[in-house]
């Protein structure tokens, strides 16, 4: 039985990771060894809820108001211990967080081969978004296979010395994730949203969290989404408010009271994806929603200066419109008064992937763990 170690510490990598889980599970040969680190308690378990998926070893790590240098420093206690205790044959990471950076450096001292799913990712601006930039690219020089979503990611993986064997277009596992959630149908279960009278409005999902954001660029962000709905009558604003401290006290302080801004708390997987559903825009700064939002046909306005994923900004369906009020304002505008303008950013094909990238993962990790037992 070859043991397949998936370390998951935030929502975005446990909606990621799921579909992968699953099909180890029903892979013979293979057995999935949930690892959750719980970076993010609550919005992890309710991710895992949805799948039917428990945690072989739930870390616990989460503080409120947590550094990263405490973060770095529980995780790779704990995770030690998990890696050489159970000793997998491979370990699997997601993306950039520091669960994902952890996970590698700890496998790494104990010589154990990580794969990285949704490898070559990158802005090349150091602190922008951090400390994801440098996460994914320490996990890159650390890593043995590189699972890119994208000819795109491929290419930027070889141009930074990665040898071709060792990369696999598969796609991103979150549309895996997403087709499957996007066929059930949930009702709100939170009253703000099961309550809401869409009846002649747009919803526009807000989201924004991101560390290089707080402060000034993220006071300046609140006063576009006010702005917004004051300009725009028949739009309601529904914001799912991260639950980071530094977040939360920003967006209640500017925006809760404000008439058609709905503050909710986050939304588990399913409910959220039936918001995207109902929405007729999305503005965000997430990197997820960038990639979900095109298989519902959703525009998408990022509030960031720079993306990882510039796939979807070429085929038009993200529009990157940085932090500034006005800049952010002026493009919500022009989709809600403009019908052409918001059918160019409604694109036929997601340049994510086709829904089949865990198989093409779990196959590949077959392949290349066969031929090291057999060595």
């Amino acid at each position: 039985m070859l043991k397949v170690a998936l370390v998951v510490g935030t929502r975005p990598e446990a909606i990621k990771m799921a579909p992968i889980a699953l099909t180890l599970r029903r892979t013979r040969g293979m057995k999935p060894l949930l690892v959750l680190t719980a970076q993010h308690r609550r919005m992890c378990d309710d991710v895992l809820k949805v799948f039917n998926l428990k945690p072989d070893y739930d870390l616990d790590i989460m503080k409120p108001n947590q550094s990263l240098f405490e973060v770095t420093a529980r995780l790779a206690r704990r995770l030690e211990s998990v890696l050489r205790d159970e000793r997998p044959n491979i370990v699997l990471v997601q993306g950039d967080t520091t669960s994902t950076f952890m996970g590698s450096l700890c496998a790494y001292y104990l010589q154990i081969p990580v794969g990285h799913v949704e490898a070559g990712l990158r802005t090349y601006h150091k602190y922008s978004p951090f400390p994801e930039e440098i996460n994914r690219k320490l996990t890159t020089a650390i890593a043995d296979l590189h699972f890119a979503p994208t000819a795109v990611a491929r290419t930027v993986l070889l141009r930074e010395g990665v040898a071709s064997k060792h990369i696999f277009v598969v796609g991103n596992p979150v549309i895996d994730a997403l087709l499957h959630v996007a066929k059930m149908d949930y009702p709100f279960t939170d009253p703000k949203l099961a309550n809401l009278d869409l009846s002649q409005k747009r919803v526009i999902t807000v989201t924004a969290h991101r560390r290089e954001s707080h402060g000034k660029p993220f006071v300046a962000m609140m006063r576009a989404i006010k702005k917004i709905v004051r300009m725009h009558k028949d739009v309601v604003i529904v914001f799912p408010v991260h639950p980071n401290p530094n977040v939360r006290q920003s967006v209640e302080r500017m925006l809760d009271g404000v008439d058609r801004i709905v503050l909710v708390e986050p939304l588990d997987y399913r409910q959220f994806v039936k918001l995207l559903k109902i929405s007729y825009l999305i503005v965000t700064d997430s990197g997820g929603i960038q990639e979900e939002a095109p298989s519902l046909g959703k525009p998408v306005l990022l509030m960031r200066n720079v993306t990882e994923r510039p796939e979807a900004v070429k085929v038009g369906a993200v529009k990157v419109v940085g932090t500034a009020t006005q800049r952010i304002v002026e493009e919500c505008d022009r989709l809600l008064n403009s019908q052409t303008a918001y059918r160019k950013m409604v694109v036929r094909k997601n340049p994510y992937g086709d829904g089949k990238a865990s198989q093409k993962i779990v196959n590949i990790i077959a392949r290349h763990l066969g031929k090291v037992v057999c060595q």
